[in-house]
C-alpha cells in the first residue's frame, strides 16, 4: 500500500487507517460487533443486529478519520448530570476532517421503499473523489483497500457495495463497510465526535483559508443513546450545536482568526436556539430549509499562533443540551 506520493508530503489515509480496520475487525467478539460479507466486501455491524458500545464507536471515529485523529472519552467540565464527553485532536485537521471525516459521498440504490441511502464518509472518499472539495484539498490517494463509515440502519445491497469498489479502483473484497445507526452507542459517539469536523465545514464555507489551518481540538458531551432516529439525530447536533467547543491554531493576522472566532459559532445562525428535533420538525424534514450556518460549534477559540493572541466566540448553552437530552421523540 502507497504511503505518500512524491510530490504530496501529506500521509495515505488508506494506509494510517488500515490497521485500525484491521483491529476493528479482528476485536468485533470483545466490541459485540458483527461481520458478515455483502457482494464480497466486508461489512461491519456496529449497531443493527450487533449492539455495538461506546469504545466501538471511538475507535470508529478514529477510522473515519482516516487515522489522522485521536478521540478519547473525558471528564466535562459544569455538574452533573451529563458528566462525560468526547475530546477530538488532529495535528492535520483539514486532510483528518474534511479529506476523511466529513460525510461528502452520496450514496443511494433503489427507489420506493425498499430504496437504500447513506452519506459515506472516512478514508475512502479519497480514493473515490467523487467530490469537488478535493480538487480544493489538491489531495488524492492510492491504496488496494478502502474503508467507508456509514450512518445506515440496513445492510447495503450488493449493487452499491460493486459500485463503491468500482470507484475506488479496487477489488471488492478489499472494501470495509463500517454501519453506525445514529441511535446505537457506536453511532452517537462517532457523530459527536465530529465536533472538530463540523467547525472545519463551516470554516471552509466561511471562505477562510484551509492552508492557515495548523491544529484543532474540540469536545462535546455525549449524549444517551437510544430512542428514535429523530430522538437521536436531535441528540447528536445539540452536543455539538449547544454543547460544543472548539480551539483552532491558525496562521496569518489577528484580524482573521478575530474574525474567524466571531464568525463561526452556532450562534450566528438565524435558527440558533431551540432544540435541533424542533428545528427539523419546523422544516418538515428538509434538511436544505435548514441555515447551513448552524452546523458548528457552540463555542469556539481561535488562537492566532503568528501573535499568540487568542479570541473566542459564542457561549454553550446547557440548558438546551438538558432539554435536548431528557426529550424523547
Amino acid at each position: 500500500m502507497t504511503t505518500e506520493t512524491p510530490s504530496d508530503p501529506r500521509p495515505s489515509l488508506a494506509a494510517l487507517s488500515a490497521p485500525l480496520v484491521e483491529r476493528l475487525v479482528a476485536d468485533a467478539p470483545v466490541l459485540r460487533l458483527g461481520i458478515e460479507r455483502v457482494g464480497g466486501a466486508c461489512v461491519v455491524d456496529a449497531g443493527i443486529g450487533h449492539p455495538g458500545g461506546l469504545e466501538a464507536g471511538r475507535r470508529v471515529a478514529e477510522l473515519c478519520m482516516g487515522g489522522l485523529g485521536r478521540v478519547a472519552f473525558s471528564p466535562m467540565p459544569g455538574p452533573p448530570p451529563w458528566p462525560f464527553g468526547v475530546t477530538v485532536h488532529s495535528a492535520q485537521p483539514v486532510l483528518a476532517c474534511l479529506g476523511s471525516q466529513y460525510a461528502g459521498w452520496s450514496l443511494s440504490h433503489g427507489s420506493g421503499k425498499g430504496a437504500f441511502f447513506a452519506l459515506g464518509s472516512g478514508p475512502g472518499r479519497a480514493l473515490a473523489r467523487q467530490e469537488a472539495l478535493f480538487d480544493e484539498l489538491d489531495y488524492r490517494d492510492t491504496a488496494d483497500a478502502a474503508a467507508f463509515v456509514m450512518e445506515a440502519t440496513a445492510l447495503p445491497p450488493a449493487e452499491l457495495v460493486a459500485h463503491i469498489a468500482t470507484t475506488c479502483g479496487i477489488a471488492v473484497d478489499q472494501l470495509t463497510l463500517v454501519l453506525t445507526p445514529t441511535q446505537s452507542l457506536a453511532g452517537t459517539t462517532q457523530v459527536v465526535a465530529r465536533v472538530l469536523e463540523v467547525a472545519l465545514h463551516k470554516l471552509h464555507a466561511l471562505g477562510f483559508p484551509l492552508d492557515r489551518v495548523v491544529d484543532g481540538i474540540g469536545m462535546a458531551p455525549l449524549p444517551p443513546p437510544g430512542g428514535g432516529f429523530l430522538t437521536a439525530m436531535g441528540r447528536t447536533n445539540d452536543a455539538i450545536l449547544y454543547g460544543g467547543t472548539v480551539h483552532l491554531h491558525v496562521t496569518g493576522p489577528d484580524d482573521a482568526a478575530e474574525d474567524l472566532a466571531r464568525r463561526l459559532p452556532s450562534s450566528t445562525s438565524r435558527d440558533h436556539g431551540r432544540p435541533f428535533a424542533e428545528i427539523f420538525a419546523a422544516a418538515k424534514g428538509d434538511f436544505y430549509a435548514i441555515d447551513s450556518m448552524l452546523f458548528s460549534p457552540a463555542h469556539v477559540t481561535v488562537t492566532a499562533i503568528d501573535s499568540g493572541r487568542s479570541f473566542h466566540g459564542g457561549t454553550l448553552a446547557p440548558d438546551l443540551v438538558e432539554r435536548s437530552f431528557r426529550d424523547v421523540r
